[in-house]
């Protein structure tokens, strides 16, 4: 592990703690900017960090985000999360950005270092994790960062895709298998509908389990729009078999200039699948969100999923349109 101070020396770079919100609209401009350069149709508010940061479960601002400064400029941010998998493994991720302007001058390589050292040090805390790993998403577009991690020691695990069904026209007629059906969603199915996500989710590579407050979060999320939902009950038995949790971003469609929807938080539980529930599912949320005024709808998906779920979302009219890539780095202490 490279030393932090000598690489931040290197660089001209003052590292230093999250300061609170008074760092949100520099940190907005910085990753912005990041977005824009690496392809990727995002855009953030002050609003929209703020929310984010007050729901966070998984890092604490004030230990595990640092902000990089040179000549009194915000010229980079990288943040530190963790969690443990079932199998007793805890991860480490992590977030970070340098503007465009500021790449390849060592930024980059400091902040990876600092990230490590922390992560290190939370791991230090936790002598009975069955094991540890440093782990990075990386997008597609996101191609210096996925080169500073291979020369970092990080090695690529998983692959993620991006698919978009093109239109809302022709949408494929799969039926509901015997013995289920959808019921609009009442205020006092939220709870059976989240459980059910959760339970079918074990074992799902990469899960991570629920935390406390998670829950009260979700209720609140602006994803959560349940009189788009798709969820099938089992009429026997009177339990979630399975759930499409559509939802339409109105802000992202305005800044974008869009009509998408987007067919995510999918999930069958075991005792349900291969009946054809999936495609079910999705082929209602589709109409849906055509009914809701969407012209095309976006989804990612594990491309080494078990259940063959990309080659679900094809028959459904997905098309792949990016590959994005899961890294890692295990260490011991």
């Amino acid at each position: 592990m490279q030393d932090v101070d000598v690489l931040a020396a290197a660089a001209g770079l003052r590292l230093r703690p999250f300061a609170g919100a008074e760092d949100f609209p520099r940190m907005v401009v910085a990753a912005n900017a990041c977005f824009a350069a690496d392809g990727l149709d995002i855009i953030r508010t002050v609003e929209d960090m703020a929310r984010d940061y007050a729901a966070l479960r998984d890092s604490d601002p004030a230990r595990d985000v640092v902000m990089a400064e040179r000549g009194g400029e915000l010229v980079g941010y990288a943040r530190s999360m963790h969690w443990t998998q079932p199998d007793g493994v805890m991860l480490f991720g992590q977030l970070g950005f340098v503007p465009p302007a500021q790449r390849r001058s060592g930024i980059g390589r400091a902040l990876l270092a600092w990230l490590e050292q922390r992560q290190r040090t939370v791991a230090a805390a936790h002598p009975r994790a069955s094991g540890f790993a440093h782990h990075s998403f990386v997008t597609q577009g996101e191609t210096a960062r996925a080169q500073l991690l291979r020369r970092a020691g990080y090695a690529p695990v998983r692959q993620f895709l991006a698919m978009v069904r093109p239109d809302l026209e022709a949408i494929p007629d799969f039926p509901l298998p015997p013995g289920l059906e959808v019921r609009a969603v009442q205020p006092e199915h939220h709870r059976a509908i989240w459980d059910a996500h959760m339970e079918a989710l074990r074992g799902v590579w990469g899960f991570r389990g629920p935390m406390p407050g998670d829950y009260e979060t979700w209720l609140t999320l602006p994803t959560f729009q349940p009189h788009l939902w798709q969820i099938a009950w089992d009429t026997q038995t009177g339990e979630v078999a399975g759930q499409v949790k559509t939802f339409i971003d109105a802000e992202y469609n305005r800044k974008f200039g869009r009509q998408r929807g987007w067919t995510e938080f999918i999930s069958v539980g075991e005792r349900w699948r291969r009946r054809g529930l999936a495609r079910a599912l999705v082929v209602r949320a589709l109409r849906a969100q055509r009914d809701a005024g969407m012209r095309d709808s976006e989804l990612g998906v594990d491309s080494e999923n078990a259940d063959g779920a990309s080659r679900i979302y094809a028959d459904c009219g997905f098309r792949e349109v990016k590959r994005n890539t899961a890294y890692r780095k295990p260490f011991i202490l």
